[in-house]
């Protein structure tokens, strides 16, 4: 607590202004025109509390609790909710921030803040704003009054004491009384940036950005990146801005193959592809709704998710199995790797000075054949994995010609296992998994942590195989404990 105190930049960074700023930064606050002068590493959360708006709360700094939920509106995918905390101020140039004290319009409340009251879903307090942020954007976005759409709208905000049941039943209230959209007024608000924060329209633009600001970090989500400055108190000097970049937000089909704007972000890969690959999305549109919470999706990407070289990170296994390859762009052309050769080590990948992702190409039939994405976390949702694997197979359920087998948190980076791969080849049944799952367990040897034990690890990723296995047989086979 005294570290915050002392640290914390909305005491030291921002009552200070730095005279070199010159830059401000104009978006709507609410209903009002808000041209703000904070350094590029600002958070809207900082800013907000630094300027008196104390509605929004903070609870974790780093984008698990959801106390800090506000609205953002104005860009092409229109009401969104983010968390305040871990997105930088400069991401809503131009564009509508709401927050908790919004809402309210004509000296009534907007209907979840109502419902919430009559509902009883607040207790201490403490968590509600960022509840009713949640319910208000399902109401934006014309949400059916549905407890599934409830559920999935709060799956990124936390309560310790109220208990959920009376949350969701605010939640449907509050769409069985909708009311009309919150209004953005036409204050002719100009998309006008920090000093030292960046954000190039195109490619063109980046790779200026790119040769004129060497020392500034690439940013898209910042659900990973911004947690140096909340939680490590680190003070970025610059950033360049990829959600903005036209050729990186953006995701096409041929014959052959789907490529993905590394700028895509989850909730447009389940939104868009997922529903366009119809059944044959259904296995990724599941794991993503397991990636983070909706605050984090509706940031997140595809391109970051590989970029900061995690070993945990969900995307590479499923990009792995489905042999996906990742397309590096920088000022002076571009170049294609698989993406296992991405990984060079744990948080360490194959990117250069002056490199960015800039897609990631997928064969279009991978999703027509058989495949599973399983992730094992302590929580369902809004949680980083202990085990994730991924599997695809092909051949008839009875004989598998081809197979591929990724795991994620059971080594420094990613890994495919091809011994694995070749082993499982041929006629499937009860012997083939129970030697399967042997040698996972042969091959296999993570460490411990806080979030699992190794021997933890090596039993879960034996068990998705197996799992994989079984479902591709398509018929009930003995499991391996019967077998044994």
């Amino acid at each position: 607590l005294l570290k915050r105190v002392l640290f914390t930049r909305s005491w030291v960074k921002l009552w200070a202004k730095p005279v070199q700023m010159v830059k401000k930064l104009q978006f709507l606050l609410n209903k009002q025109r808000v041209d703000a002068d904070v350094p590029p590493y600002t958070t809207i959360l900082e800013y907000l509390r630094s300027q008196g708006w104390t509605g929004t709360k903070e609870g974790c700094a780093s984008g698990d609790c959801g106390a800090c939920t506000v609205i953002v509106k104005g860009d092409q995918a229109g009401c969104e909710t983010v968390n305040a905390c871990i997105t930088p101020l400069g991401r809503i140039a131009g564009r509508q921030l709401i927050t908790i004290e919004g809402l309210a319009s004509r000296g009534g409340l907007h209907p979840a803040q109502q419902a919430m009251v009559e509902c009883h879903g607040s207790q201490c307090g403490f968590c509600t704003p960022g509840f009713v942020m949640s319910l208000a954007a399902l109401i934006e976005n014309d949400v059916p009054a549905e407890r599934e759409q409830v559920v999935q709208g709060i799956s990124g905000n936390l309560c310790r004491c109220t208990g959920y049941r009376p949350i969701i039943d605010a939640g449907l209230v509050a769409l069985e009384s909708r009311r009309d959209k919150l209004v953005t007024p036409a204050l002719g608000v100009a998309e006008s940036l920090l000093k030292g924060y960046h954000r190039p329209a195109d490619l063109d633009a980046l790779h200026r950005d790119i040769s004129d600001h060497p020392g500034a970090r690439l940013i898209a989500g910042g659900t990973d990146l911004m947690l140096e400055v909340t939680q490590r108190y680190q003070d970025l000097p610059g950033f360049i801005d990829l959600s903005g970049v036209s050729e990186l937000s953006r995701w096409t089909t041929d014959a052959d193959q789907i490529e993905v704007g590394a700028a895509v972000t989850y909730t447009r890969i389940q939104n868009e592809l997922c529903e366009w690959l119809d059944d044959s999305g259904k296995q990724l549109k599941s794991l993503l709704d397991r990636i983070g919470s909706p605050q984090i999706r509706h940031v997140g990407t595809i391109g970051g998710n590989l970029a900061n070289g995690s070993p945990i990170a969900d995307i590479p296994p499923v990009l792995m199995v489905m042999d996906g390859v990742v397309e590096l762009g920088s000022p002076s052309g571009q170049r294609r790797l698989d993406v296992p050769a991405f990984y060079e080590g744990y948080r360490e990948t194959a990117l250069r000075s002056g490199e960015y992702i800039s897609k990631v190409l997928i064969p279009r039939d991978a999703f027509s054949s058989f495949h599973r994405f399983y992730k094992s976390s302590k929580r369902i949702e809004d949680d980083i994995s202990s085990v994730m694997g991924a599997f695809r197979f092909l051949g008839d359920g009875k004989e598998i010609t081809s197979a591929r087998i990724a795991y994620g948190g059971m080594a420094a980076t990613p890994v495919r296992l091809h011994d694995l791969e070749q082993r499982v080849i041929g006629k499937l049944d009860a012997d083939t998994i129970v030697e399967a799952v042997a040698l996972v367990r042969e091959l296999m040897q993570p460490i411990s942590d806080v979030r699992a034990s190794a021997d933890y690890r090596t039993s879960m990723a034996a068990v998705m195989l197996e799992r994989a296995l079984r479902e591709f047989a398509g018929e009930q086979l003995p499991t391996v404990m019967e077998v044994m």
